[in-house]
């Protein structure tokens, strides 16, 4: 089936519904797995200074490094605007990787007629996982944010407002059209293995009393739930529906985590593949390195770039851990952010460090006669404007460093232009050219020979 893209003035639940109940052919199964890589906020730009950053952290040439997923044969530009916004937000890219239609920002999974599609008896658009599940495939879900954030949340849920991820989040409006909240949504979800952060909206957070982890482990003796990367350890690799929540809002960025408390994005992707392999059912697999959004937020280049690295580390894991006959692997990113790499720095110098433009100075330097970093924010908290004190190298190369930025800004912003969609295995040849992001849908369900009358 064709992704789906209507103005909301022109959709309505019952043409929705008509739409995606048409009588189709079903396509022949080309994949018995898909596993979709979201590195959240992972722009071009991204992608490239990660590149050189593992590089030089390897004693490599970082400019001709690669990171796993750029070896794939198939590539495409993914256009990621929202239904009513040139730049977009987690939750409008989400929602249209995983139903094919586009929604406004800030929404998930509703329709573009009715912002409380999926609320009770409310028709919703159809999710990927809602017809693997109809399919017999099990689900996974992996992410390094808090499972009921954008991203992870557009695989199982439906919200008029991404900030639903609790009881006590939601608005009255939404209460009395019979919504719940995206916790609630995951653990009445058909989801099998789910790893992630954010214990405060199943337990702590909310206004009703219940504890969400508590219903999931009481679900059969074949539900397990883990908040620690030693007790994750501990379960066998199969025959157990996990939930594992290792803190209590989003992970820890890669460079601060602590490996006794919290499984890395590359250990939890492997548990998932082991776990959802064993079942033999083929499955549906959404790994989020959620993280990266936040760093860039922050325009921490340090954190953003360390996460990304982790990110392709869990991506060359799942490679090596699936057959590529069986297998579709996508990787993309939902949106890019303002982060820039310029200034003519000579070949080799330190992605994180002062521009040399070997131009027979110490470093190169601007009109105002102070050097300046080759990564830079068009906006965000830390405005340039001349200083008493220039930067010096030693400063710029610590971790905890924010890159500097012309408007001024609380926080950096994300960024409207095309992100890179990445394919390997079976259905990958549907990745080529210019395409919209809705169309990642169509890879995904036309691989597994899914389509939404199922």
């Amino acid at each position: 089936m064709k992704a789906i893209f209507l103005t909301a003035a022109l959709l309505s639940a019952s043409a929705l519904s008509a739409c995606t109940s048409q009588a189709e052919v079903k396509p022949e199964r080309k994949a018995k797995n898909v596993i979709l890589f979201i590195g959240d906020g992972m722009g071009v730009s991204t992608v490239t200074a990660a590149r050189i950053f593992a590089g030089q952290s390897k004693g490599l040439a970082g400019e001709e490094y690669e990171l796993s997923f750029e070896k794939f044969d198939n590539l495409a530009l993914i256009k990621t605007y929202n239904l009513d916004a040139q730049v977009p937000d987690s939750a409008g890219t989400a929602s249209a990787m995983n139903t094919g239609i586009k929604t406004q920002i800030g929404k998930i999974n509703v329709t573009q007629a009715d912002n409380f599609g999926g609320c009770a008896d409310r028709k919703a658009p159809v999710k990927i996982a809602d017809l693997a599940d109809a399919a017999g495939l099990s689900i996974g879900i992996v992410s390094t944010a808090r499972i009921t954030h954008a991203t992870p949340a557009a695989v199982y849920g439906h919200a008029a407002a991404r900030g639903f991820e609790s009881d006590a989040d939601v608005s009255k409006n939404a209460r009395d059209a019979g919504c719940t909240d995206l916790a609630a949504q995951l653990i009445a979800s058909k989801a099998d293995y789910v790893l992630g952060g954010g214990t405060a909206p199943f337990t702590a957070g909310r206004n009703d009393g219940r504890d969400l982890t508590a219903e999931w482990a009481a679900k059969s003796p074949d539900h397990a739930y883990v908040s620690k990367a030693s007790d994750l350890r501990a379960l066998p690799s199969a025959g157990k529906d996990v939930l594992g929540l290792f803190t209590k809002s989003h992970m820890a960025f890669e460079a601060d985590r602590d490996n006794s408390r919290e499984p890395s994005i590359k250990e939890m992707t492997q548990r998932a593949i082991d776990n959802l392999s064993a079942r033999d059912t083929g499955y549906f697999l959404m790994v989020e390195g959620g993280r990266i959004d936040h760093a860039h937020h922050g325009t921490n280049a340090y954190r953003a770039l360390t996460d990304t690295v982790a990110f392709a580390d869990a991506v060359e894991a799942a490679v090596k851990s699936t057959d590529p006959s069986e297998t579709l692997i996508l990787v993309t990113a939902d949106h890019s952010h303002v982060f820039t790499i310029a200034g003519y720095p000579k070949r080799g110098n330190p992605i994180l460090g002062l521009v040399d433009s070997a131009a027979g100075k110490a470093f190169a330097y601007d009109k105002d006669g102070n050097p300046y970093t080759t990564l830079g924010y068009h906006n965000g908290p830390n405005i340039r404007k001349p200083v008493s004190e220039p930067l010096t190298q030693a400063q710029v190369l610590k971790p905890d460093y924010r890159q500097q930025t012309a408007v001024a800004m609380n926080a950096e912003t994300h960024a409207g232009e095309d992100v890179a969609l990445y394919a390997t295995g079976p259905g990958s040849e549907a990745v080529r050219g210019v395409m919209d992001q809705t169309e990642i849908f169509d890879v995904i369900t036309g691989a597994l020979g899914l389509t939404p009358n199922e």
